[in-house]
């Protein structure tokens, strides 16, 4: 999963013109995983804005429940953005439809079932099942994973504009870190290609662990506008296998995302 933020200006001054909203949310946006709680230091580093103007951001925060301050003085993130973040219809809405398929998936797998959309040149996790003893994830609701190197990633990128899929082609290096089996910007051009016509990705990672994956695209009235994966050990990975279970039930999704009229907003992103 990609962990960004963003690193400090010149001068540790923001840029002419910064609008306050924007101000706040690059301060929000310094939260993650890896981050979830945070001294006014970390944030005013993080998000490269003053800590004098970096304090007065997040008292304004806490006033309106985006924030919250622990009794040792660091900020975490408020439940009012929990709140407001559940009514988003390409989250909740999409949730919501894909839940009851997602959960016999899930009871035929045992292990991770994963929902994702496309927000820009990351997939964006709405929705996970796992069991208590299934195989490690790193995985979470709200996070961000790669493109390229996860099936949720490679679905949505194979069914993305064109333009996307040259940039990210072109830019496309293998993380040894993961152990990705795509090596070149040819196999991964080839992979997509292969997704489209298969109809579902099939994918394995040998670190921190080895797992494979099975994904399969979510349609809706405008194209592909999520998709669905299991996620476990690689050992255990049968494609042939759940690569008809994942792609049935995300078949089941797309029909019911088709039949029942949904909000303009739950339909992918413009291409172009």
């Amino acid at each position: 999963m990609s962990e960004r933020a963003s690193s400090p200006r010149r001068g540790g001054r923001p840029p002419r013109g910064d609008a306050v909203i924007e101000r706040a949310f690059a301060l929000l946006a310094t939260f993650d995983s890896g981050h979830p709680a945070q001294s006014l230091a970390d944030l005013a580093r993080r998000s490269g804005i003053p800590r004098s103007s970096a304090l007065r951001l997040a008292r304004t925060l806490i006033g309106v429940g985006a924030l919250e301050r622990l009794d040792d003085g660091r900020f975490v993130v408020g439940v009012r953005l929990l709140e407001i973040a559940s009514l988003a219809p390409r989250g909740h809405g999409l949730r919501a439809v894909a839940m009851p398929h997602m959960e016999d998936l899930f009871h035929v797998t045992r292990q991770h079932v994963l929902l994702a959309v496309r927000e820009g040149d990351e997939a964006l996790l709405v929705e996970r099942l796992s069991a208590r003893d299934a195989s490690p994830a790193r995985y979470r609701v709200g996070g961000r994973l790669p493109l390229t190197s996860t099936g949720v990633g490679l679905v949505l990128l194979a069914h993305a504009p064109a333009d996307l899929q040259e940039q990210v082609v072109a830019a496309y290096r293998p993380d040894v870190r993961r152990g990705d089996d795509i090596d070149t910007p040819e196999d991964l051009r080839r992979t997509l290609a292969e997704i489209r016509r298969g109809g579902y990705a099939l994918g394995r990672q040998t670190r921190p662990w080895a797992m494979g994956t099975v994904a399969a695209p979510v349609h809706g009235p405008g194209g592909v506008v999520a998709a669905l994966s299991i996620v476990m050990p690689s050992a255990e990975l049968d494609g042939s296998a759940y690569g008809p279970a994942v792609q049935a039930a995300a078949r089941a999704i797309s029909r019911r995302m088709v039949a029942v009229p949904l909000p303009e907003e739950l339909l992918p992103p413009p291409r172009g």
